[in-house]
């Protein structure tokens, strides 16, 4: 793998693909990509509110949440801000320092969604499968611990990824088929062999991917089963609702993760990635408050109030 010339790396320019040509469909693009930007915000940020005021919700599970919240408002502004001045400027071209560091905070926040998803559905195995020993095991520093482990290994996966990555010489024309910077576009442009750094991609997508997806199915198989043992339709259903918004997330992220990692490359792959792209750093982000708010009782009932102390003169 050889280096980049230090001399030439504020000479490399990337250019994004993935936004229209055409002035119309940048002028929609800027109101859609904003307007998603503006509810990931204002979304998140209502349930981070919600949690932090209430102390009813500060248990392990709305503190996991509440961490998620905070990825996925940095899963939007790593991203969006960059693609709407894009649009305003006209430009698609974004510089290799800048690349890279996108590349380095979007795998971060990648990384550490997929651990926190897992810890969240370790955390309802507990509360479901082993109630009584729930507030031993899950106690406030072992849930510091895990959610720093998150955050951590985020880090530490980012830096694996794009450090090799920003040592690769790039050569001629370098069109990011993207919205934004990531490591499997990039490597496909650089003009070296990228053996290794594939074999590092393949790795982080096996563990943080099919190894923790597996983690969570196992964990939801004992879930399932417990909830089974429960005798009254109202405690099932009871026990079922508080892991229901957290399947929901799963569904939709590691299906978008797999989509985009783990299948076949094929001919029709740029146009579909481009999309599976776009769902993963703006969709879903922006569905996730709605999913937990719109299913989850206390964290209406404690908007509500929040709401109602605000109007309080």
């Amino acid at each position: 793998m050889a280096a980049s010339n230090p001399a030439n790396i504020t000479t490399i320019i990337f250019v994004l693909m993935g936004l229209p040509n055409t002035p119309q469909l940048r002028c929609v693009s800027f109101v859609v990509f904003l307007s998603i930007y503006l509810m990931t915000l204002v979304g998140n940020l209502t349930i981070l509110t919600a949690i932090v005021s209430d102390a009813r919700l500060h248990t392990p599970m709305y503190f996991f949440l509440a961490n998620l919240s905070l990825i996925e408002m940095c899963y939007t502004t790593v991203t969006l801000p960059n693609i709407l001045n894009n649009i305003v400027r006209q430009s698609n071209l974004i510089s290799f320092r800048a690349c890279i560091c996108q590349v380095y905070l979007f795998t971060l926040c990648a990384t550490a969604e997929c651990v926190l998803l897992a810890i969240m559905a370790y955390d309802r195995y507990v509360a479901i499968c082993i109630p009584l020993r729930y507030r031993i095991i899950m106690n406030q520093v072992v849930c510091l611990q895990l959610a720093s482990t998150a955050w951590i290994t985020g880090i530490l996966n980012s830096i694996i990824q794009s450090l090799p990555t920003s040592l690769l010489p790039y050569c001629g024309l370098n069109k990011v088929d993207r919205l934004y910077c990531e490591v499997q576009p990039l490597l496909q442009l650089s003009c070296s062999d990228t053996t290794l750094n594939k074999m590092l991609i393949t790795l982080s997508a096996s563990l943080f991917g099919v190894g923790f997806m597996t983690f969570i199915l196992v964990t939801y198989v004992f879930i399932v089963s417990a909830i089974d043992r429960i005798p009254s339709l109202s405690g099932r259903l009871k026990a079922f609702s508080t892991c229901s918004s957290h399947i929901t997330v799963v569904i939709m992220y590691y299906g978008t993760l797999i989509f985009m990692y783990l299948r076949p490359t094929s001919s029709d792959s740029w146009t579909s990635d481009r999309v599976m792209s776009a769902m993963y750093c703006m969709a879903i982000p922006v569905l996730n408050p709605f999913i937990y708010s719109l299913r989850n009782k206390d964290v209406k009932r404690s908007i509500r109030n929040f709401l109602v102390l605000k109007r309080i003169p």
